[in-house]
């Protein structure tokens, strides 16, 4: 019953998140000045012809006439069609999402290969050198701006060291795998093609460890945190006094507690990566869906910038709830108290 009743609530909050981005980007949509059946007529097209595309695109409407018609279109799955491309917009996002999906992933991994380390060493070597260069480096990492890494990764290593690509998924002349999941990497794995496997590879180190450099002071911190409240209980010191070593204790009882209550900051960090690569892609060409809706920002593509918020904030809650689901299992407690 309580987990029904978490569904149900979470099922509830999903539809309410999802009204409240497609307003709130519908708003501020057309609040940005500009006007996109102008846009694609032409500075040069006659007021007849704007009129007649403004028409076409339905934005002679009042604002509430036209919200009420994305809003049923929504309710149907419909997230409206891209006046840049033309195209419904939820194909235009199913086609670069895995693009954008595995950057999200690999920084993911990233951060958490080198977070959870750097907060175990932060914890345990507590208010020592280690631990004050890693709180610098997580500090770094969460005010540093991916733009201006990002930049500052292509001129090191791509403009002035020539050991990595500085932009895009692969090389030109290389066509891409056969499509089976959209990842590249796994995509040329699954056809058997090395060459391709490792050109995917050198071209995502660059965008994938500067989306992951700005991720890694959250997962330090929260290890950090974690791993300090659990060198504190009882249950180490008795461990240490039944005469285990110190990292044995360390990494096979006050890590894995450590990691539950990380669970819901790592999880949701995967939905804030997605939003994080909008910069990240524009800045390494990375065909993804940060980069569709820039161009689509630019040419004042309002359905489009609307179905990729509305997207992402959807996988963001589902994620939350995933994410509840996942903390209730591994910790039964949490069922029993709420």
């Amino acid at each position: 019953m309580a987990f029904l009743t978490l569904l149900r609530k979470r099922l509830l909050g999903l539809l309410l998140v999802v009204f409240g981005v497609s307003l709130i980007t519908f708003a501020i949509s057309h609040l940005i000045p500009g006007d996109p059946a102008r846009l694609i007529a032409g500075d040069r097209a006659s007021d007849a012809l704007v009129a007649g595309i403004r028409h076409q695109l339905g934005l002679d409407l009042p604002l509430y006439q036209q919200y009420g018609r994305y809003l049923m279109d929504l309710v149907q799955g419909d997230l409206g069609t891209s006046i840049r491309t033309s195209r419904p917009v939820l194909e235009d996002l199913q086609t670069f999402f895995p693009a954008t999906l595995e950057l999200a992933l690999v920084a993911l991994v990233l951060a958490i290969l080198a977070g959870v380390p750097l907060g175990v060493l932060s914890a345990v070597y507590h208010n020592r050198a280690i631990d004050q260069i890693a709180r610098t480096l997580a500090v770094t990492g969460i005010s540093t701006p991916a733009f201006w890494l990002g930049l500052g990764a292509i001129v090191l290593f791509y403009g002035h060291l020539g050991w990595l690509p500085g932009g895009g998924r692969l090389s030109e002349g290389l066509a891409p795998p056969p499509t089976i999941s959209g990842f590249y990497l796994l995509d040329s794995l699954l056809a058997g093609e090395g060459t391709l496997f490792l050109d995917a590879v050198e071209h995502l180190i660059l965008p994938a460890a500067t989306l992951g450099f700005v991720t890694l002071g959250v997962v330090a911190r929260q290890i950090r945190s974690a791993m300090l409240d659990q060198l504190g209980e009882d249950y180490i010191r008795t461990a240490r006094a039944y005469g285990l070593s110190r990292w044995t204790v360390i990494l096979r009882h006050a890590l894995p507690n450590a990691l539950i209550p990380s669970v819901t900051v790592l999880g949701l960090t995967l939905g804030d990566l997605l939003y994080g690569a909008v910069l990240t892609e524009t800045v390494f060409a990375w065909p993804g869906m940060g980069a569709y809706v820039v161009k689509s920002i630019q040419s004042l593509d309002f359905p489009a910038v609307m179905g990729f918020a509305i997207l992402v904030s959807f996988i963001y809650v589902l994620l939350n709830m995933a994410i509840d689901i996942v903390y209730r299992v591994i910790d039964p407690r949490i069922g029993e108290v709420s």
